[in-house]
């Protein structure tokens, strides 16, 4: 992954509650936090259904956007002031003609899939404790970065069952 990163040759600094990406834009950009937390999300009937999170050492990215240049159901907005190196389709395109950087490539998109539907899986057939079980098993620094109430969100539940299921 340090391979994509040190291609970008841009940092910005979003504020909290900032939008990275809005509704219906499109982004052709990869983002590599290097500080703060984002949360990427959909609209729901006026509902925000958070989806995804970013923070300290991870790549976000709105990747239907990303892969198809159209535009997104998806918002991207910081949970706290985030700095993000930019890393532009362009410059992936460019990393993309070797071999080996194509293996890799396909390894961030194929685990980038596997987390997508690990999540899918939880959701639909899975209790609260059970979510709430896994995401702390599978992302522990989660819960250091990302404040509950996005959390609970996340896993489909109250702030306060969340809260019962941290004390338990």
């Amino acid at each position: 992954m340090k391979e994509i990163i040190e291609l970008s040759n841009q940092t910005i600094i979003i504020d909290r509650n900032d939008f990275l990406k809005v509704k219906d834009s499109i982004d052709t950009n990869l983002y590599y936090v290097e500080s703060g937390s984002l949360r990427i999300f959909v609209l729901d009937n006026d509902e925000e259904q958070t989806i995804r999170f970013g923070y300290k050492d991870n790549i976000i990215v709105s990747l239907d956007s990303f892969l198809t240049q159209k535009p997104s159901e998806l918002s991207i907005q910081a949970i706290k002031k985030t700095v993000l190196k930019v890393i532009t389709k362009p410059q992936i395109e460019k990393f993309l003609e070797t071999e080996t950087n194509r293996n890799l490539w396909v390894k961030i998109l194929e685990n980038l899939v596997i987390q997508q539907m690990e999540r899918e899986i939880d959701i639909l057939t899975s209790s609260p404790k059970e979510r709430y079980e896994r995401v702390l098993k599978r992302s522990p620094q989660l819960f250091q970065h990302i404040p509950n109430r996005h959390i609970a969100n996340y896993l489909r539940m109250t702030p306060e069952t969340l809260s019962r299921l941290k004390k338990s």
